[in-house]
């Protein structure tokens, strides 16, 4: 196999100028630079990596830690990822922590002796052994689409020496929660409904308890009367979901209209009103957070909330490379916005010319996008 000593050869340069060429360590002038990459592609030379992360004591890997990615959000969070770890040079190594607990410590650390230089997580709802191991050996990590609290810190955290009490103490990506939510209760009460239910998802999950709060600050604002009856939980996924929906309606009084929490809940109540004959909208009406690629293909088309999960994922990617860049900068947190795709299935009428219209990464309807927020601590 060719060396980087061929390589210089060829390109008529020093090993040590391939070597900043190839590790990007110093300027080149562009001629050189442009030589050596000449000289790199007739001789097939391939960079020796391991050796590599012998000598600069990076591996220009990323762990992502993520559960169920076979979740079609996941999914594309995965993508944006890869595509932006990709372009500056970096491998990924995936585990799925099954949102348990014991064994999401345990993948975490397996991918922290795989000596990856930083971790992407989606935490679970219990998250506490996470925090205390990344805190205790100081892994430049971002958590991904989960916030935490900003009381639950780890006992050590290097570029947090003496945090104030409402400063994160790890960088975050996610999507806004409260106000998008919010938007489809709003739309809901604005069509009338006065018993709007809410299908949750897990427990202890900082997404479940932002798109909750967002449920309830609608229905005050539409001057509506919260019955604790009317949220149930749904677990996350589709089975609890089902039976949380047949659960509301087999109330003395239930819901005139249904918002699902995510995307694999939807489906659960979807379900639910099938096996009982209840027509959407006619008989419920119901709006989703998390659009889908075939939430336009239903009948009634679903309006939904859309998460911008493609880019959360790139710019997770980004906030931990700035990480990696300076590493006692302050933790912050990203929040982008969503959008309301505005369909059928919350009991309006058909527009063909919003049906017709795309939405950013999706099928058609009207959309409504709000403005991406960056603040250093938890939105």
């Amino acid at each position: 196999m060719p060396t980087m000593a061929d390589v210089a050869r060829s390109a008529g340069v020093s090993v040590a100028t391939v070597s900043h060429v190839l590790n990007d360590t110093r300027p080149v002038l562009p001629h050189t630079r442009q030589a050596v990459l000449e000289a790199v592609d007739a001789l097939g030379y391939t960079p020796n990596t391991l050796a590599r992360s012998l000598v600069t004591s990076r591996t220009r890997s990323i762990g992502l830690a993520v559960s169920a990615i076979s979740n079609p959000y996941f999914t594309e969070i995965l993508q944006g990822v890869e595509a932006t770890a990709l372009d500056a040079g970096y491998s990924l190594l995936i585990a799925d922590p099954h949102d348990d607990p014991a064994h999401e410590r345990k993948v975490v650390q397996l991918l922290h002796e795989r000596r990856v230089d930083g971790m992407i997580v989606a935490p679970s709802a219990n998250p506490q052994d996470l925090v205390a191991y990344l805190g205790r050996h100081a892994v430049p990590t971002v958590l991904l689409d989960r916030v935490l609290p900003t009381g639950d810190r780890p006992t050590s955290a290097p570029h947090l020496d003496q945090p104030s009490p409402d400063q994160p103490c790890f960088d975050q990506v996610c999507a806004e929660n409260t106000g998008p939510t919010a938007r489809l209760v709003t739309h809901l009460a604005g069509l009338g409904h006065r018993r709007i239910g809410l299908v949750a998802g897990l427990a202890g999950l900082s997404t479940t308890s932002e798109r909750i709060t967002g449920y309830r600050q609608a229905l005050a604002a539409a001057g509506l009367g919260h019955d604790e009856a009317l949220v149930v939980s749904g677990n996350s996924e589709s089975a609890a979901a089902e039976r949380a929906t047949a659960a509301l309606l087999s109330l003395p009084a239930p819901p005139t209209a249904l918002v699902t929490a995510n995307n694999a809940m939807t489906i659960g109540a979807l379900r639910a009103l099938r096996r009982l004959g209840l027509a959407v909208p006619d008989d419920m009406a119901l709006c989703c957070f998390d659009d889908f690629v075939w939430a336009d293909l239903f009948s009634p088309r679903l309006t939904a909330i859309a998460q911008p999960s493609r880019e959360i994922g790139a710019q997770a990617v980004r906030v931990l490379l700035d990480r990696l860049a300076a590493p006692d900068r302050p933790a912050r947190t990203v929040r982008l916005p969503c959008t309301f795709v505005h369909r059928t299935s919350c009991g309006c009428p058909e527009d063909r010319d919003e049906a017709q219209g795309p939405r950013p990464d999706g099928p058609g309807g009207r959309t409504e996008p709000s403005a991406l927020s960056e603040k250093g601590t938890a939105s």
